[in-house]
């Protein structure tokens, strides 16, 4: 029963993606002016999320070795595999253009993202800390916006239709719930992983932030609206650890 309720709420935050695309089918391309407020509030509740829901968890329950291990670990995981996929030249069936081709990659480069999100929730899931779940869940669900309106603001250029755009958003955090439930299972079974799995899943979603989300937000035009998404992203999040005394 755990497992089918970890799975819900990481399919929760899947959905939360999709939402992302919903001010796309008002504003179409302009809804990109938004994009740097959105992701500077992802920038901030993802920081905060990482170093406070998991990083401060990881040295509190194991050792520095096992938890630079797993920063380092997570670090590599994500650049290694957003690396690999930007290499590769990507199409969909007919469509050619650059704004498909900028479709796909982003697409791509998102769902390879959203794995070590999952993992951050199932490990969560797995910890005793009270109110640690819902702290990471929340994080997650909150940084999935901006991630949708990365997916829909290329597609709506391209052509494509307002359902490809939510279900294409969302797919892109379709590995979250199954991550989830693969991170939950080994935590439960395997003693001494809950640290390193904390950890990973810190390096993976910091380096995030500093390689993705840092550059896209801050940007020599809109850097004030990032910088205030940043600040109140950080600051709902902060809150919440507060009030959930994560």
């Amino acid at each position: 029963m755990d497992v089918l309720w970890l799975f819900l709420a990481a399919g929760a935050t899947a959905l939360a993606t999709g939402l992302g695309a919903v001010p796309v089918f008002f504003l179409g391309s302009k809804a990109e002016m938004l994009r740097p407020i959105l992701l500077g509030g992802a920038i901030g509740a993802m920081t905060v999320a990482s170093l406070a829901g998991l990083l401060r968890p990881a040295l509190q329950e194991g050792g520095r070795l096992s938890v630079a291990g797993g920063l380092t670990a997570g670090a590599l995981f994500l650049i290694g595999a957003g690396f690999l996929l930007g290499r590769r030249e990507v199409h969909v069936g007919e469509l050619r253009g650059t704004g498909v081709r900028l479709s796909v990659l982003v697409f791509g480069v998102l769902l390879v993202h959203s794995l070590p999100e999952g993992l951050a929730i199932g490990t969560a899931y797995a910890s005793d800390r009270a109110g640690l779940s819902l702290f990471v869940i929340l994080a997650i669900g909150l940084q999935n916006i901006p991630e949708g309106t990365s997916v829909a603001v290329p597609m709506e250029t391209a052509g494509f239709r307002r359902s490809s755009q939510f279900w294409a958003a969302v797919l892109t955090s379709a590995p979250q719930p199954v991550g989830a439930v693969v991170a939950y299972l080994l935590v439960e079974r395997i003693e001494g992983l809950l640290p390193f799995s904390f950890a990973f899943a810190a390096g993976a979603m910091l380096t995030l932030v500093a390689v993705e989300l840092v550059p896209q937000a801050f940007t020599r035009w809109r850097w004030a609206g990032a910088a205030a998404g940043t600040l109140a992203g950080a600051g709902v999040m902060l809150a919440l650890a507060v009030a959930l005394q994560v």
